[in-house]
């Protein structure tokens, strides 16, 4: 006898194959068109709370470093595109006159050459940088910058209960009505460099000298010389901003208005945050 085997073959025709591919095709563009949107959605928003957190950090940044501004000492150039001021370090008062004993190391400031006095109350501290102010008006005759109510020191420490300074030939031109004194460190200027379409910076600089005149030049000394962290970049995507110091309206405070707004992908967010220091001294 002969057995014949027959074998049945399994599988898809090309039509078939087509078919499929085509109705896959329709169902995944019909998708498509409904997640789309949401999708977009979710991007944007993203994308928008990415640049409010940036520019959130950076304007928190520059209002708690401006809480501890010397008195009198914040300034902002025309263009209102940097913002400079001198820390504060620490703070304390001086002994305006000797005790009932007659003793004390008290600030004469009727003599030319009394270069120490003695800390009222707790002990400050002062690094090497670090220099002294008394009674900073910000005008000309009583200005940190420019050096009349300001003085290098010669005792530095961590628990000063006396400060040594030197006089440079003449004392400081006005005595504190509260006999308060004031030891900054080095200048902190915050320049912002808008561009258009967000391709501009917001940098924080430090670690130069105090200058008479306020540096505005980033391609110029002191400026252009810093880096690391004495030049650090606060925000990227920058399209505009502006700061502005206004005195008006109290004798004590004075309000530093901060503005920044930041453009990615065609979209803008803004901030605007307004901080109160000292102006006196």
């Amino acid at each position: 006898m002969r057995h014949h085997l027959t074998t049945r073959q399994h599988g898809f025709t090309l039509i078939e194959a087509v078919m499929v591919i085509a109705l896959t095709g329709i169902v995944g563009a019909m998708v498509a068109v409904f997640i789309r949107q949401p999708i977009n959605a979710y991007v944007d928003t993203a994308r928008r709370g990415e640049m409010t957190d940036e520019a959130d950090a950076a304007l928190r940044r520059v209002a708690r470093e401006l809480q501890a501004a010397l008195p009198n000492s914040v300034r902002v150039n025309a263009a209102g595109n940097r913002l400079e001021f001198l820390p504060v370090r620490s703070a304390g008062r001086y002994r305006a006159a000797p005790s009932a004993a007659g003793i004390g190391d008290f600030l004469d400031f009727g003599s030319s050459t009394d270069g120490s006095f003695e800390v009222l109350g707790p002990v400050v501290s002062a690094l090497a940088a670090d220099q002294l102010v008394v009674y900073n008006l910000g005008l000309t005759g009583a200005d940190a910058y420019e050096g009349t109510s300001r003085r290098v020191l010669t005792s530095t420490g961590a628990s000063l209960a006396n400060i040594a300074y030197t006089v440079g030939g003449t004392q400081f031109p006005y005595a504190s009505p509260n006999h308060r004194f004031h030891i900054v460190g080095q200048p902190i200027t915050y320049a912002c460099e808008p561009l258009a379409g967000g391709a501009g910076s917001l940098r924080r600089y430090s670690g130069y000298a105090i200058q008479a005149a306020q540096p505005t030049n980033l391609g110029g000394a002191p400026l252009s010389t810093l880096t690391g962290a004495d030049n650090a970049l606060l925000s990227g995507s920058v399209a505009a901003c502006s700061f502005s110091y206004n005195t008006t309206g109290s004798a004590h405070k004075a309000v530093v208005t901060l503005r920044l707004t930041l453009t990615r992908s065609g979209e803008s967010i803004t901030l605007m945050q307004q901080v109160s220091v000292e102006s006196s001294p």
